[in-house]
């Protein structure tokens, strides 16, 4: 089973301690070993990002994010696990790892 552990993080937090890094690092390291890391990315600011929508031609095309939170997904991995469990198990150890809220999600 496939399942996506979103990061959800908040504007007025300041950036990862080295200690976080080093949590994530190492947290990574044993998806990778274990063969259960399918993609592991961060993802930039909503101020960064762009809302299109081309259906019918549109061609529109808008500055900032669709929704406009204080909390905002800073980063995702893409895990593979044998139950939900399992993966609510490696959710947790995220959530740890990068000292933020996590979402587990599973994927279709």
């Amino acid at each position: 089973m496939r399942f996506l552990i979103s990061v959800i993080e908040n504007k007025s937090r300041p950036p990862h301690t080295p200690e976080e890094i080093d949590a994530i690092n190492a947290f990574n390291q044993k998806l990778v070993t274990a063969g259960q890391r399918l993609l592991a990315v961060g993802i930039d600011l909503p101020s960064k990002s762009q809302v299109i929508d081309n259906r019918g031609g549109k061609n529109i095309q808008s500055s900032g994010p669709l929704i406009d939170s204080d909390d905002y997904i800073s980063g995702i991995w893409v895990i593979e696990a044998e139950s939900l469990s399992e993966a609510e198990a490696l959710a947790h150890e995220g959530s740890m790892a990068c000292n933020r809220r996590v979402e587990l999600r599973p994927l279709l």
